[in-house]
């Protein structure tokens, strides 16, 4: 934390994170129940990995939104306690996102499945490129002023979003051109290389907190 900071501006900064928390809840929760909608009903297995990752990005703004009303609430409780609570909600929530993408791309690749359409993730996936692009940047932002672990943390799982929303557009444009419809599983391993990484160093940095 900038040693700068005042305690009017540090109490700014927490509630324009909380703000941001909320924001990319209520944003996720309406791009993961589209993206699912359509991958779910054939369209895409990169769709539907995006928006169960859509759900992970949820899981990681409610921890940060449940830790920043703890703070506020219990300010002589030591703030790595509820810090450790957010990287752990954020770290299982990518080992989940893991396990959903991996079997569902073994299945896809087992029974040949190719998807309907492409347009649905072409539309989505610029979408969420534009909004996660600006989460980001206002996110680190105030993780970096207040110096907290959990909202970096955060700021990097949005930047993830915006790493799936091109491996998404990709495979969507490949589709769209070429037809080849394995692009797709290929589109959902990048996903989960991807969440093994951010899921292990949130948990690293849960650990960290404990020393």
């Amino acid at each position: 934390m900038d040693r700068a900071l005042t305690e009017p501006r540090i109490l700014r900064l927490q509630r324009l994170a909380l703000w941001l928390g909320i924001l990319t809840v209520i944003y996720n929760l309406l791009e993961g129940l589209v993206s699912v909608a359509f991958g779910a009903g054939g369209e895409a297995l990169t769709l539907l990995g995006f928006g169960l990752d859509s759900f992970v990005e949820v899981l990681s703004a409610l921890g940060i939104v449940a830790m920043l009303l703890r703070i506020r609430r219990s300010p002589q409780e030591p703030a790595s306690r509820f810090e450790r609570a957010a990287l752990c909600l954020t770290g299982a929530g990518f080992f989940l996102l893991v396990a959903g993408l991996l079997a569902t791309a073994v299945f896809d690749l087992a029974t040949r499945h190719r998807p309907g359409s492409s347009l649905p993730g072409l539309v989505i996936s610029l979408i969420s490129i534009a909004c996660m692009t600006a989460l980001l940047a206002a996110k680190r932002r105030v993780g970096l002023a207040l110096g907290s672990a959990p909202i970096l943390a955060d700021a990097e799982c949005s930047r993830v979003c915006i790493y799936m929303s091109l491996v998404l557009l990709a495979a969507s444009l490949v589709y769209r051109l070429t037809g080849f419809g394995f692009v797709d599983s290929l589109g959902a391993l990048g996903l989960i290389w991807f969440s093994m990484r951010e899921g292990r160093e949130a948990f690293e940095k849960a650990r960290s907190l404990e020393s």
